[in-house]
């Protein structure tokens, strides 16, 4: 056993760690924070601020993002009935007529204009080449999920197998 003088107390750490333990074992049991604090005989706040400070994600606000996609309507559609908020998937056609259909400033202007609407979601599926997804990541803020369809360049639609993705969102969603 561990133990940790703080002024005239000896504290056992192991005792903290089995208490903590036992809290979180009874909460994702389905015990209410209520619940709990009664059967381990503890204050409810000490619970709520214990699982506030060890929140990670609440879930929800989710987007995809991917190029070039050969199923981009079968995975979109599977996406929307998962409830993934924002979902921008294109064909290599469609790329590059987004590229080649703007001026160089509105082209950037799109990009910014698109980073800037993912950026505002808590979590983003970035689905391209190797090196696009790197750099996409480096772009965004929350959490980024990156899915490697191939080398860069690619030059070719790709099929993207919708069940690894959804693994990703009911992941996220709990």
């Amino acid at each position: 056993m561990d133990y940790v003088r703080v002024g005239e107390k000896v504290i056992s750490i192991e005792k903290i760690h089995n208490k903590i333990n036992d809290i979180l074992e009874l909460r994702c049991k389905g015990y209410s924070q209520q619940e709990v604090a009664k059967i381990l005989d503890i204050d409810r706040t000490f619970i709520s601020r214990l699982e506030s400070m060890g929140e990670v994600r609440k879930g929800g606000d989710i987007a995809v993002v991917g190029f070039p996609i050969k199923n981009k309507e079968e995975l979109e559609e599977k996406l929307k009935k998962a409830g993934v908020d924002f979902v921008l998937l294109m064909s290599e056609d469609e790329r590059m007529d987004f590229v080649k259909r703007q001026s160089g400033q509105d082209l950037f202007n799109g990009i910014i204009e698109l980073i800037s609407e993912v950026r505002k979601y808590k979590h983003c599926i970035i689905i391209g080449s190797n090196k696009r997804i790197k750099v996409m990541a480096d772009l965004l803020d929350g959490h980024v999920y990156t899915i490697d369809i191939g080398q860069s360049p690619i030059k070719e639609d790709v099929y993207v197998c919708p069940e690894k993705i959804l693994e990703i969102v009911n992941m996220i969603n709990g």
